[in-house]
């Protein structure tokens, strides 16, 4: 549980029905399981004491009190079991039979908490404003529809109920309860299985999660109900903000998963609107001190990709689409019909050339209107050099090589710096010519400069102040570079065997800023022995945009996400690496050309990430070297 982290179960055990002294010891038997299996949250079906095909019969005083005889055995086996677990019953107070689902946790009954929409049988529904007292044998306790079960020691963590039938209504308790500070949602449902049924719960459940930014976890009837009308499949499903974590379908089905209440929250934050509505809840207190959350979930070690490579084509594509749309209306509303882009033969500037090209090809434009120059200077290395002319000759742009060597040595000696001093002017000089002569080609021919630089560079300020980091228009400035590497793979697959030889080539070169002298025309700058694995830091950057998380929080995930291929020293290394690097660079993000947003994170100063240039990193920095 720390970190934010709680691992939750939904049961559907194997059942008689109206059998609830047999119902019980099934139930017991799955807390016990889900309790080796570190479970804090378990949640079964409605009516998992009886059964939810008892019919007529759930009214008879032998079903209602077998029903609290049961409930009470099921409470007196969770004592000493650090769990909150909600068991369903049918609960009759004077004339009125209500559809319970009973909050335990540690020998104690903690509350019943009714179904509120009823569909025609006979329960019926609460709407007192006024809790019910109730008692199940020993234990005393009350009944009311509003009551949210929070942790003692981790506030966010708030769970609440939904019942059956409940789950159908045009306006679910659910909304209420999230928008009240439920995080948890424990769906306890009734739905018979048809051909479509799991189909219809998933999507119900990926909708509802990421509508409310909530983990649901849901329960429903399965094989040992009542065949009579109606077959039940045991369907268990764990969900998180539109995500799917865990499924079971099956006799005796358990799904195990953990929910993210720290994501939960932070998302919770960013878009507002939670906590701030008048739904008075009851708020009752459950669980003891935190605990370490063994991790099952699956977290993508390339979080900005999608999740299912057979979707990697369609992602691109929209990708594209979206960079494609952004240059041509930039360059229609400025009255321009060139693009000049600098090529170093990098992934990068590679990417660029080629939106570049399926730019002027979309406003009927030829494709010599694509002026790709590679400027060559001192660390150009001759393989990326070749490379960055053939890629350009083959979308057809106009190319051109200017050397840039003799106007950065007149520059030098204009500001008195020794042509053998290789310390950071001798590198930013380079990279600011550069984007000077791309400017001023582009004021030759009515073009506009078309940015190379990626979110990765921007996030870790890879680029020079003025220089590359400058254009007049930044296509990859949402695309982090492991996106970018599989762009140009997806792109190797739909051109000639010519052309894909050399971006196979590109995506086996180096990363490398070349402002360095080569060394027999061989690349000696690699950027990635400088900074660290860009994977690692995409890794970073997304965690802790998209969800707040903080560096323990992202050393663990990272620690996770990348076991057996880093070992925890670097892992934590480049993360204070990261940290450092993204603090001091925010100056450069400040002030960054316009480009259009692709995925979900993006540094854009005048929308998604607004930072001061001088914030302190003081407090992160502090956090990770606590770390081991």
């Amino acid at each position: 549980m720390k970190y934010g982290f709680i691992k939750t179960a939904a049961a559907s055990p194997v059942i008689k029905v109206a059998d609830a002294e047999y119902n019980a010891q099934r139930v017991i038997e799955c807390i016990a399981d889900a309790k080796a299996k570190g479970v804090k949250i378990l949640v079964f079906p409605e009516l998992t004491l009886t059964g939810c095909s008892c019919f007529d019969l759930i009214a008879h005083r032998v079903i209602l009190d077998g029903a609290k005889a049961a409930l009470a055995k099921v409470i007196a086996a969770t004592a000493g079991t650090d769990m909150l677990v909600f068991v369903g019953l049918p609960y009759a107070a004077g004339s009125r039979i209500y559809s319970c689902a009973a909050a335990i946790c540690d020998g104690e009954l903690l509350g019943l908490v009714p179904r509120e929409n009823v569909d025609g049988s006979h329960f019926q529904s609460y709407d007192d404003d006024e809790a019910l007292d109730v008692t199940v044998g020993e234990y005393d306790s009350f009944l009311s529809s509003d009551v949210l079960f929070e942790h003692a020691s981790m506030p966010d963590l708030k769970v609440a109920v939904e019942l059956g039938a409940d789950m159908d209504a045009v306006t679910s308790p659910a909304l209420r309860h999230a928008l009240s500070g439920a995080t948890v949602i424990a769906q306890m449902a009734s739905f018979p299985e048809t051909v479509t049924s799991t189909d219809e719960a998933e999507l119900n459940l990926r909708y509802e999660s990421k509508k409310l930014r909530c983990g649901i976890v849901m329960a429903a009837p399965g094989k040992g109900e009542s065949t009579t009308e109606n077959v039940y499949s045991g369907l268990c499903m764990v969900a998180e903000n539109g995500v799917i974590l865990a499924s079971d379908e099956k006799e005796n089905s358990l799904a195990v998963s953990e929910i993210d209440i720290e994501h939960m929250i932070n998302l919770r934050r960013a878009k507002g609107g939670f906590d701030v509505c008048d739904y008075p809840h009851y708020v009752c207190p459950w669980g003891g001190e935190l605990e370490d959350t063994a991790l099952t979930r699956t977290y993508q070690k390339h979080p900005h990709l999608p999740e299912k490579a057979e979707d990697l084509p369609t992602y691109c594509e929209r990708m594209l689409d979206i960079q494609v749309s952004g240059l041509v209306k930039r360059m229609e509303y400025a009255g321009l019909d060139h693009c000049v882009v600098g090529i170093s033969g990098g992934v990068d500037s590679t990417l660029a050339v080629m939106v570049s090209a399926m730019a002027v090809k979309k406003m009927g434009l030829p494709s010599t209107n694509v002026i790709a120059c590679t400027l060559p200077c001192f660390g150009t290395s001759s393989r990326t050099k070749s490379n960055a002319i053939v890629v350009a000759e083959q979308i057809g742009a106009e190319v051109r090589v200017i050397d840039i060597g003799k106007s950065v040595y007149q520059h030098f000696d204009d500001i008195g710096h020794a042509h053998d001093d290789y310390s950071i002017a001798f590198e930013n000089a380079q990279a600011r010519e550069r984007t000077q002569v791309l400017m001023d080609i582009a004021n030759q021919n009515g073009g506009i400069v078309v940015g190379t630089g990626d979110l990765s560079e921007l996030a870790l300020g890879w680029a020079t102040y003025n220089g590359d980091h400058m254009s007049m228009y930044g296509v990859n400035a949402s695309v982090p570079k492991t996106l970018v590497r599989y762009i140009i793979e997806y792109e190797m697959g739909r051109c000639s065997a010519g052309a894909a030889a050399v971006l196979k080539d590109i995506l086996d070169t180096p990363i490398s800023p070349e402002l360095l002298p080569a060394d027999n025309g061989s690349i000696t700058q690699k950027t990635e022995d400088i900074v660290g694995p860009y994977e690692l830091h995409d890794f970073f950057l997304y965690h802790m945009l998209r969800s707040g998380a903080s560096p323990a929080r992202i050393f663990r995930l990272a620690c996770y996400a990348f076991d057996g291929e880093y070992d925890r020293d670097v892992i934590l290394h480049w993360l204070r690496t990261f940290l450092r690097r993204f603090f001091a660079q925010q100056f450069k993000r400040s002030c960054l050309p316009d480009g259009p947003k692709v995925g979900t994170v993006t540094l854009s100063p005048r929308g998604d990430w607004r930072m001061p240039s001088d914030a302190s990193a003081r407090l992160w920095l502090e956090e990770a070297e606590r770390l081991e």
